[in-house]
């Protein structure tokens, strides 16, 4: 379950070469890249969780691990919940419990690494949902660069194409912060996860620090915690050995034998 919202798939390809594996299943939420005929209104917590179950279903999986990423973690905590049955796994990458999580820290954070104040405000009006759809651009521009940790040419040119490659959805970005997401959490309802859980992120992340992250492996009983160094919110892209080592332990090892 893809990042965003308003973004697609593109950003969880380094995965790919688990399917040596396991089976993967990409694909964009409604609204969310190239997904089409829905209308951003139809973004719901109700009818996302649904689409991803009709999804199983199709595919004929009884139960299935579930991986959500940033807005995909938020995703795959609300699946949870809704449809615990048909949790295997849970694998929540550079996400949070709770939408004030990003807006508290994002602005703090991008201030403390000497951003300027223009970047500031413009993230703080993007997490808020005060943008209009063509103020989604510019925003990311003056602080997309804060999403990966190293600043190198290499890391910057990887960082450019993959925005390229990324299907975007402006409408769905605003209206995923000023809707969706508004006073959003399941901060109360973590308990209730019952499924084998990894939350697992990068260390610099600026929308969700490694402090939340220990609070939302807490919630959860049993949940284990992994803190990926020298990586922002992109962990997957930038530390992909890493992370797919992490998922591969988690995946492999034993309920019973969980530390």
């Amino acid at each position: 379950m893809h990042g965003g919202p308003g973004a697609d798939h593109s950003t969880l390809l380094a995965l790919q070469p688990c399917a040596d594996t396991y089976t993967l299943v990409y694909y964009d939420h409604r609204c969310n890249g190239r997904s089409t005929g829905a209308a951003a209104t139809s973004m719901t917590w109700d009818n996302l969780t649904a689409d991803a179950d009709a999804l199983r279903e199709t595919l004929g999986f009884d139960r299935w691990a579930v991986l959500g990423h940033s807005f995909g973690g938020m995703v795959a905590l609300e699946y949870a919940l809704r449809y615990p049955e048909r949790v295997s796994h849970l694998i929540l990458v550079d996400t949070c419990g709770d939408i004030g999580v990003v807006q508290q820290n994002a602005p703090r954070l991008l201030a403390q690494r000497g951003y300027s104040a223009a970047a500031v405000k413009a993230a703080e009006r993007f997490f808020n949902g005060e943008l209009t759809p063509d103020e989604i651009v510019p925003a990311l521009i003056r602080f997309g660069s804060a999403y990966i940790y190293r600043q190198d040419i290499v890391a910057r040119l990887h960082e450019i194409v993959t925005s390229l490659r990324i299907k975007h959805r402006s409408e769905t970005v605003v209206f995923g912060f000023s809707q969706l997401l508004k006073n959003w959490t399941v901060m109360d309802r973590l308990n209730e996860i019952k499924a084998p859980t990894l939350v697992l992120a990068g260390r610099h992340d600026f929308e969700f620090p490694p402090e939340h992250q220990a609070l939302l492996a807490a919630g959860i009983a049993g949940a284990q915690l992994a803190i990926v160094e020298r990586a922002g919110h992109y962990a997957p892209m930038e530390r992909p050995a890493e992370v797919r080592h992490s998922m591969r332990q988690f995946l492999n090892t034993p309920p019973g034998s969980r530390a």
